[in-house]
């Protein structure tokens, strides 16, 4: 459905940050992109939404097509009108607009009223506390439910393809884990695809069906979310296990230099 094709970018056309990066997005599943701080992960999402020119970035090589069309170098309003839609880390709500002004917002392709309408209360049948906080203005919602907002304000749009950038950052346990929930729901019953960034790799690999490492700017693992799984760098390097299978400890991680195995 979505295929990025050894595509660089460069900002301030000094900078590249991008070396040679290739994925797909698996039809109908949720497919993560682990990594660290740095690695490219947000400009990899970025790339794919259009919204680089915004920070003088570019995608000075390669291609990226979604459902058989070329997208990069693509307004970012004609790449969510095909059907892809970004939510960005941090959630960046509009916070002086209500919670139903703000999925009024995301519904900005759509033409017909009557399919924002039918789109805001398909959002209220997902997050029914965005329904009980419909009237108030979006900046005093919680943390979890400005997430909440986020993702359904995407949903405005009726993607086919959802990009999620760090939808745990900032939230308890039990909201990470209420959230990844409806995701999943999403995915199932909307027939929903979804690239999903996230630094929680036990999270992400629970609920991923495929997954990709990324490196500095560069993917150097990919494969099924058991593959993943059961790779020593992974478990050590991003879901902190030793051989045995227990916890390491702080010290060790902090202490720690990596070992450039992955393609090995």
């Amino acid at each position: 459905m979505l295929s990025i094709n050894n595509i660089e970018v460069v900002y301030d056309n000094v900078i590249l940050v991008l070396k040679g990066v290739s994925l797909e997005v698996q039809a109908g599943a949720i497919t993560t992109l682990l990594g660290a701080n740095g690695a490219g992960k947000t400009t990899t999402l970025k790339a794919i939404s259009g919204v680089l020119g915004t920070e003088r970035g570019n995608v000075t090589k390669g291609s990226i097509t979604f459902d058989g069309k070329r997208i990069d170098g693509m307004r970012p309003f004609d790449v969510t009108k095909l059907g892809v839609s970004q939510v960005f880390e941090g959630r960046r709500v509009f916070e002086h607009l209500t919670t139903e002004e703000n999925l009024i917002a995301g519904g900005h392709v759509q033409r017909d009223s009557r399919k924002i309408h039918g789109g805001i209360e398909r959002v209220y049948a997902y997050f029914p506390q965005l329904k009980a906080r419909r009237q108030q203005q979006s900046g005093y919602l919680s943390g979890g439910e400005q997430q909440m907002l986020a993702i359904g304000r995407a949903l405005m749009s009726e993607p086919k393809v959802m990009l999620l950038d760090e939808p745990s950052l900032g939230l308890a346990p039990m909201l990470v884990e209420e959230i990844f929930g409806i995701v999943q729901r999403l995915v199932a019953q909307e027939k929903l695809s979804v690239l999903l960034v996230e630094q929680n790799a036990v999270m992400a690999l629970a609920v991923a069906q495929h997954g990709y490492v990324m490196e500095t700017g560069r993917i150097v693992l990919e494969g099924s979310v058991q593959k993943l799984r059961d790779n020593s760098d992974i478990r050590e390097f991003y879901l902190g296990l030793n051989e045995v299978g227990s916890r390491k400890s702080y010290r060790d991680v902090k202490h720690y230099k990596r070992r450039k195995r992955w393609l090995s």
